[in-house]
């Protein structure tokens, strides 16, 4: 990192450094990032340490600066994930009638944007599309006993904030 930051981008040792970063940055975001965010992640925060890899200071250690650049994209993949409200609608939708389906759908839709994103997408896998917990658990990444955890959890804060309280206060 040195020499990248002092512009000798060497070929092989600037590709040796991304190589151990990009396994470093997989092992980082797999345990903190829903399974479909991670190689995004993992990209993006490849850009950004090349980018800014004149901002790093030798005097000081590499990986605290690299957790640095690593903790805000992480936090970038989850706001943009919090904002990303999907709603299945039906194949039907112009034929009246369903009302009722759209907006329970939007509801549905709001309560899980409330939950954090391992939490929304097993119970997207387990009690929307009717996945076992051992296949939430292959897709997501998560043990077994993570996935139900992140299912308790998840659906006792959903439903504190269909009861209007404060879903900050619910159990994470």
């Amino acid at each position: 990192m040195l020499l990248a930051s002092a512009g000798d981008l060497g070929a092989s040792d600037y590709t040796r450094l991304l190589t151990d970063i990009r396994a470093w940055l997989m092992r980082f975001f797999t345990a903190r990032l829903p399974v479909g965010y991670i190689e995004d992640a993992v990209q993006e925060t490849l850009i950004a340490v090349h980018e800014r890899r004149h901002s790093y200071d030798a005097r000081r250690p590499f990986m605290p600066w690299l957790i640095g650049i690593a903790a805000h994209k992480r936090v970038d993949h989850l706001r943009v994930s919090a904002r990303r409200a999907e709603v299945d609608l039906p194949a039907d939708l112009q034929d009246g009638g369903n009302e009722e389906l759209v907006a329970s759908g939007i509801t549905l839709s709001q309560l899980l944007s409330a939950l954090n994103p391992a939490q929304r997408e097993v119970i997207h896998l387990v009690k929307i599309k009717g996945f076992t917990i051992e296949e939430a658990s292959l897709r997501t990444g998560q043990s077994v006993s993570l996935v139900k955890i992140n299912i308790h959890r998840g659906l006792a804060k959903a439903a504190q904030a269909a009861r209007g309280n404060s879903p900050s206060a619910a159990a994470k």
